[in-house]
């Protein structure tokens, strides 16, 4: 597993340039070499498994982050930010208790930090924007009232992420969502139609559909790991389709949209207008990154 970052290397008195390096973040030697050269003042980990396969999982939402952090307190480091996801507050999928599992070690080491738990990213909830376009129906689980989110854009969550290196106020468990009420999918689908100037067409599926997927996948699971991967990835889609991303509320046994913080200025409506009118998810993207302060 290899992982692109950036490290300050100091050229002048009064200037610095920015030297990227590839580092396998398997190799805690390695790592704790290159922190030690570099001394960074904070760390903002952003690694995350790519589709949340439970070997994947373990590997990289805990195993990677477990290493980076370890290198960082060999080298005396001030802050360490921490890209997590707010539906670790409910974990039933094995990404969720790599996550969680860091997190505690995280808070354990005593490191100054910040926890960052954002709710659905525009991304997540721009996988329907090709079918839309193209005059086919949207896709809902049930009757696409079971969930809401707050949907926060990149650019905005790296804004956030950026600040809590500086406002000493931003530091715990820091959940955070996007502006506006909290979304359904259903309301997320007429949202999408009506930025496409198109009728409202939708396809229902029934919410339970995924959890049987995943009873079934489980059986040849238990001699195959990629089958068990296939089983997990079922289990991931019922329960984003049966939980909201949104702030758990323990007392009371349900998830809080007033509670859920908010930040940020960019809609989701303006970005699915973008979509719409030709920016590919990697023009998307490389506005989140180069609109950071």
């Amino acid at each position: 597993m290899r992982t692109a970052g950036v490290m300050p290397e100091p050229a002048h008195p009064t200037q610095q340039t920015i030297e990227p390096l590839v580092i396998d973040f398997r190799d805690r030697a390695a790592l704790t070499k290159h922190f030690q050269r570099f001394a960074p003042d904070a760390i903002v980990s952003c690694i995350s498994s790519r589709h949340g396969g439970i070997r994947d999982a373990w590997r990289v939402d805990y195993e990677a982050n477990r290493n980076l952090l370890h290198a960082a307190l060999t080298s005396g480091l001030k802050h360490f930010t921490l890209l997590s996801a707010i539906c670790v507050q409910k974990p039933l999928l094995a990404f969720q208790h790599a996550k969680l599992k860091f997190e505690q070690e995280l808070i354990a080491s005593g490191l100054k930090h910040s926890i960052v738990r954002p709710t659905a990213f525009f991304k997540s909830l721009s996988g329907q924007v090709n079918r839309v376009k193209s005059g086919k129906a949207f896709f809902l689980f049930g009757d696409g009232q079971l969930t809401r989110c707050k949907p926060i854009a990149e650019q905005d969550l790296a804004s956030y992420m950026c600040n809590t290196l500086e406002d000493e106020s931003l530091q715990g468990v820091l959940p955070i969502g996007g502006p506006g009420e909290a979304i359904s999918p259903l309301e997320q689908a007429q949202l999408l139609f009506d930025c496409a100037k198109k009728p409202l067409r939708l396809r229902r599926i029934p919410a339970a559909v995924p959890k049987q997927i995943s009873r079934l996948l489980a059986v040849p699971g238990r001699w195959s790991s990629s089958w068990r991967d296939k089983a997990e990835f079922a289990r991931i889609a019922h329960y984003y389709a049966t939980e909201s991303m949104l702030l758990w509320d323990e007392q009371h046994q349900r998830y809080d949209a007033e509670a859920t913080p908010s930040f940020g200025s960019n809609l989701l409506q303006d970005s699915y207008r973008r979509q719409l009118a030709g920016a590919d998810s990697q023009e998307l993207g490389a506005q989140a990154v180069f609109s950071r302060p």
